[in-house]
């Protein structure tokens, strides 16, 4: 779109929530020609520039501006990473796009992988900004800017990009300016802005509805919604045969209660499995996270009645909802005290049992657990206490807790992890308490470069756009000046999310263990999966693509198949990285990458 003076064209992915209040504000400046969000942001840049238009702004958006008069163009990315940008230097012109495969329909475009992306993806099972699976390829990290004139593409320069708005300074404002209200005044805050961001997310002129899974996060988001609604709000869950893995009758009752148009799907194996093959287009680089199959199918499922839908992600790294801010914590402080040789016996006592003989202890004295310290899937949640008992500190601690792969550049050839974010993410977590540490850090990381991803790609995929209130940064600000025993309280995260849905939603309905979003897939790998896997990580093609070590993914995968642990996180990894390749690669590239690494 060009603006009305004729300086400023834009592209522009994703939505400003208030540009009808911000077209109030701007100076007039002649008739608008229609009602799009588009025209109401070149208009602010025209008035104050896109800076000064983008903190005023809130939204999820990438935007790519290019200024006729300087000759200087623009990319900027939304503030928590909810839409994605690549951008890079190839051939002496400047690429970008929202995806990579605009970028590999460029005319020679060469695509090589890079190997510290490679070794890092195997750690957290996605591949965290700026790095993309590609060499010179780069995603612009939420919440900055980058500027290039055309002397900088000409000189193959990518100039630092800046940060227009920094979660590392509001977090840390936020700890030195605590909100000084009790709790009730803070849950009255809270829930004013959640209505006003859930007010302001759903205007559309397209059907709207929203996905529920009977959790806190989703079912605040959903409670809140009808409360401003004149007509049910359709909501949306499927869930699986499986025990252990099915949220569908929480989210049942719940919609019941709230009194939405609510609509479940039982999902079998076989239309989970088969959604496998379409992952490595979906997602267009690797991408490691298996709650990623349920995403696409509630994703496709709300597809059929409404073209944008409400999510509640963002809750657990807000409100400290994951087990590592409660369970991890206190656990960590507990035995830190120990010599390390001691914990490291313990963490091999533990993993001496085996995940079924785990599963079927919890089994049978679940009832005398306390409450706290319940969770789903305790087989593999044990094996990442485990892991975390043997860090030598709180920072090596969390890395072992986020990993997949601890010691990725050992699996992946030529890989060098130098020290960094990457490899020490808490540092520059300049927080108060290791919960809020692990909270920022997720929140920089884990976040934008898992969570955001897998929703926004799936429901991409089907052409369903996703909207998620609790990122609104006012939100967002808010929470960073809570103490932490609002968020944490007892062995209870998400506290004072509690305390505001509780106005809409009895505890009883929501008061459960956190499950996730997860599929049975250490079974399915022993079971339906095993073909496929198999053909993957067979030994031979492991060693003439010469990206992984072939005798430790091997060596995985035959202690996996036995029982005796459970590495389908890891292999998952591995696969979803073999998958892409024959998504995306021929032969002969293969035999390129395989040369350049003897060589």
């Amino acid at each position: 779109m060009l603006s009305d003076c004729g300086r400023y064209c834009m592209v522009f992915n994703g939505e400003i929530y208030n540009h009808l209040e911000l077209r109030k504000e701007l100076p007039p400046a002649g008739a608008w020609r229609g009602h799009s969000d588009s025209e109401t942001l070149l208009r602010a840049v025209t008035a104050w520039g896109l800076e000064h238009a983008l903190t005023k702004a809130v939204g999820m958006f990438a935007i790519a501006l290019w200024d006729l008069k300087a000759r200087t163009l623009i990319l900027a990315r939304d503030r928590l990473g909810e839409k994605p940008l690549y951008f890079g230097l190839h051939g002496g012109a400047l690429l970008f796009a929202s995806e990579l495969k605009a970028l590999r329909a460029y005319p020679g475009f060469k695509g090589e992988v890079d190997r510290q992306a490679l070794a890092l993806f195997l750690r957290y099972g996605a591949i965290p900004a700026p790095h993309s699976i590609y060499q010179g390829i780069f995603k612009l990290q939420p919440g900055m800017l980058l500027e290039l004139s055309p002397a900088d593409v000409l000189n193959n320069h990518l100039p630092a990009p800046k940060a227009y708005w920094s979660l590392s300074a509001i977090a840390q404002a936020g700890q030195r300016n605590r909100f000084s209200g009790d709790a009730a005044e803070a849950a009255d805050e809270l829930e004013r802005l959640l209505r006003q961001s859930i007010a302001g997310q759903m205007l559309a002129d397209v059907p709207l509805g929203a996905f529920l899974s009977g959790g806190i996060d989703s079912s605040a988001i959903v409670g809140m919604m009808q409360a401003q609604s004149a007509r049910p709000v359709k909501t949306f869950t499927i869930g699986f045969h499986e025990g252990g893995y099915d949220e569908a009758q929480q989210a049942r009752a719940v919609a019941s209660h709230i009194g939405t148009e609510h609509t479940e799907l039982y999902v079998t194996a076989k239309q989970a499995l088969a959604v496998i093959p379409r992952l490595p287009s979906l997602y267009d680089e690797p991408f490691a996270d298996v709650s990623q199959i349920p995403t696409f199918l509630v994703s496709e499922l709300a597809k059929s009645q409404v073209t944008v839908c409400l999510s509640g992600d963002g809750g657990d790294e807000l409100f400290g909802g994951y087990n590592r801010y409660v369970a991890g914590a206190r656990l960590w402080r507990r035995l830190a005290w120990m010599p390390r040789r001691a914990r490291t016996s313990l963490a091999a006592a533990i993993g001496a049992v085996s995940p079924s003989g785990w599963e079927a202890a919890f089994e049978r004295f679940g009832p005398l657990i306390p409450k706290g310290w319940r969770v789903n899937t305790p087989a593999a949640k044990l094996q990442k206490v485990a892991d975390m008992l043997t860090a030598a500190s709180p920072e090596e601690a969390y890395l072992r807790l986020v990993s997949q792969w601890p010691r990725p550049e050992l699996v992946v050839r030529g890989a060098h992890l130098e020290a960094g974010p990457h490899s020490d993410p808490l540092r520059g977590a300049h927080m108060p308490d290791f919960e809020h540490q692990m909270m920022y850090a997720d929140a920089l990381t884990y976040l934008p470069d898992d969570i955001l991803v897998k929703v926004d790609r799936a429901a991409m995929g089907v052409s369903l756009e996703t909207r998620v209130p609790m990122l609104d940064h006012r939100i967002v600000e808010f929470t960073w000046r809570l103490p932490l025993g609002m968020k944490i309280h007892g062995s209870q995260g998400k506290w004072l999310l509690r305390r505001v849905l509780d106005r809409y939603v009895p505890p009883s309905l929501v008061d459960r263990p956190k499950a996730g979003f997860a599929v049975p897939l250490d079974a399915w790998l022993r079971g339906p999966l095993r073909a496929w896997a198999e053909g993957l990580l067979e030994s031979k093609k492991l060693e003439e693509q010469g990206y992984f070590e072939p005798a430790l993914v091997t060596a995985r995968w035959e202690e996996h198949l036995t029982g005796r642990r459970n590495w389908s996180n890891q292999l998952w990894c591995v696969l979803m990285f073999q998958a892409w390749l024959s998504e995306h690669h021929t032969a002969p590239f293969r035999q390129r990458a395989h040369e350049k690494t003897l060589g």
